[in-house]
């Protein structure tokens, strides 16, 4: 089913092709939203304001012939027009009624797709032998919220992790390994801190000493040309790593397919051989690569996208380039979405670009999508860090939110078990790091602050769970039997009520508009808006007793239902008690 806002766009839009058949509107043309200024109506649209620019012709006169001939007898109470010509449209309370009965007995509250496309997320990407940190935080949260939204919708969704586990690091670990820990292989399982560890030296050394730099070089080679011996190595560095992933990935509940670079490794030098031989290549300083076109240097030259260097080994552009293939050719795409910090938007620019060139893909059919972030920075403006400097690791950072919940549920929630308190604590704890990530708009940076991410006030996850357990409370007072009741006609009488059925119909748009823009903070104001209207709702409308305690009873039914949905969405497990 539509949206209101496209239903009602597409009442128009078929109005405008009766009235006007030879005017050739673009797709899209007309656009609906919500009013800015609820006294005016529910919706409105600035159709006329486009019109004039074409018809060269008032655009208050074209809003009142458009206003005469709309068939929107059946859901609309009045249709006004105001100054400079913005058509304004009030939903009659039947009409919003009948929509949200429609709500509650769909298990997708009203939201779909047009097409079911195969549609790609990649993100998280950590390197192999190297913690999750704080940096991975944005990457790993966005990604799941989006891969859940676009799930939920319908579509055929593959959750990438393109895990960074191929390259010289690992010739450099490898050797030192060989040299320092074990001839071959550690007589006991090390633990990532130890793969760390080595890393720092086995890097002091490359850069220090000319003989173990070409021990490492030799390493990489072997493991390139699959030595039995440097490939059992290279599997259990992964292995380890792969560990303490999935630790974090459980925590917060992240599903997710590891898909590393050295998954791409034989397919490199086919790929590179078979741009050679179509003309695609161009020689830079003895590397072999692309020139997208419209990139350009400081001093104004072509910037290259090479496949290769100079010395025949291959490069994360060579990696990105296979994988984009094999995502568009192999995986069927029509969507893929990617996302890292902003720091890698050129090379994402020029992936694109060199891609569109060779052939890969055509973005008439297959969406490419670079989501970016910022950063997460600590209570004194700076990016994120530990009291000694280094980057903060993203595990700690969960535990230490659960910690902080902890101390929380014990001063409020001293009705509750010990056992129900841990389990509010971790909810509250992980939901509080998710929710003040994606709460924030994502190309911006924003402050990590333990205390003011669990408030119980303002824009925080806590806020909406406690709304949620509010909402239950109210159905366990009552205690009828919600199946029998879903019947029933939502109460929409009182403004309260009506504001707040309003909003709940609005769900399904919310969803439309981040599919396309990919800003999950939309969907955050959207339920801290349902938050607020439902807690005037409960303050202006008594539900247990009233006249109207069906219909009332019903309506937060439908409010329950969207926000535990919309917090799913987020990553966000709902509570029962608080």
């Amino acid at each position: 089913m539509l949206s209101i806002t496209s239903f009602l766009a597409k009442v128009i839009s078929q109005t405008l092709s009766r009235i006007y058949p030879d005017l050739g509107a673009p797709k899209d043309f007309v656009e609906v939203a919500p009013c800015a200024r609820p006294e005016l109506g529910h919706y409105q649209s600035n159709i006329a304001l486009k019109l004039a620019k074409l018809l060269k012709q008032p655009p208050i006169s074209l809003a009142n012939t458009l206003r005469e001939h709309l068939p929107l007898e059946e859901c609309a109470e009045k249709i006004t027009v105001t100054p400079p010509g913005f058509l304004n449209i009030t939903c009659n309370k039947s009409f919003l009624s009948n929509r949200l009965s429609q709500l509650l007995s769909d298990p997708k509250c009203l939201v779909s797709c047009a097409e079911k496309k195969r549609v790609i997320v990649e993100f998280s990407s950590p390197n192999i032998a190297k913690e999750l940190h704080v940096g991975h935080l944005r990457s790993t949260i966005i990604g799941e919220s989006l891969a859940r939204l676009f799930t939920f919708q319908g579509h055929d969704v593959l959750r990438l992790n393109h895990i960074g586990d191929w390259g010289t690091q690992f010739g450099m670990l490898i050797a030192y390994i060989r040299a320092h820990v074990t001839e071959n292989r550690w007589a006991s399982a090390p633990s990532l801190e130890d793969l760390m560890h080595w890393y720092k030296k086995a890097k002091a050394l490359f850069d220090e000493d000319e003989h173990f730099r070409k021990e490492s070089q030799l390493a990489v080679v072997a493991l390139q040309q699959g030595d039995t011996g440097s490939i059992e190595v290279w599997k259990d560095i992964c292995a380890v790593s792969r560990k303490a992933y999935e630790e974090i990935y459980s925590l917060l509940d992240v599903s997710i397919q590891e898909r590393g670079e050295s998954f791409y490794n034989p397919h490199l030098a086919p790929m590179v051989e078979e741009l050679e031989h179509r003309g695609m290549i161009e020689y830079s300083g003895g590397a072999k690569c692309i020139f997208p076109q419209g990139f350009k240097n400081r001093e104004g030259n072509p910037l290259p996208f090479m496949v290769q260097k100079s010395d025949g080994g291959f490069n994360y552009d060579t990696t990105d380039l296979a994988a984009l293939k094999h995502r568009v050719a192999v995986e069927k795409a029509d969507r893929i979405i990617v996302i890292t910090d902003s720091g890698q938007s050129l090379h994402f620019q020029l992936l694109f670009k060199a891609a569109e060139k060779v052939g890969y893909y055509d973005p008439e059919k297959v969406q490419m999508d670079h989501v970016t972030f910022g950063l997460v920075l600590g209570e004194d403006g700076k990016k994120f860090k530990t009291r000694s400097g280094e980057t903060k690791k993203l595990v700690d950072l969960i535990y230490k939110a659960i910690e902080y919940a902890s101390a929380l549920v014990g001063e409020k929630s001293g009705h509750l078990s010990q056992e129900e308190k841990r389990h509010l604590a971790k909810t509250l704890g992980i939901s509080a790091v998710k929710y003040a990530d994606l709460s924030s708009q994502r190309q911006k940076d924003y402050t990590f602050s333990y205390a003011r991410m669990l408030r119980f006030e303002g824009n925080t996850a806590t806020f909406l769970l406690y709304a949620y357990v509010r909402m239950l409370g109210i159905e366990r007072k009552i205690g009828k039997d919600l199946p029998s009741l879903l019947q029933t006609k939502p109460s929409l009488d009182h403004p309260s009520e009506l504001a707040l059925g309003l909003h709940l119909l609005r769900f399904a748009e919310v969803i439309d508009l981040i599919t396309d823009n990919l800003e999950p903070h939309h969907l955050c104001d959207y339920l801290y808006k349902l938050a607020e209207k439902f807690h005037a709702f409960f303050r202006d409308c008594r539900v247990e007793g009233s006249d109207q305690e069906e219909g009332r009873l019903v309506l937060v039914e439908a409010a329950r239902k969207v926000l535990a949905q919309g917090l799913y969405l987020l990553g966000i497990d709902t509570v029962e008690r608080m």
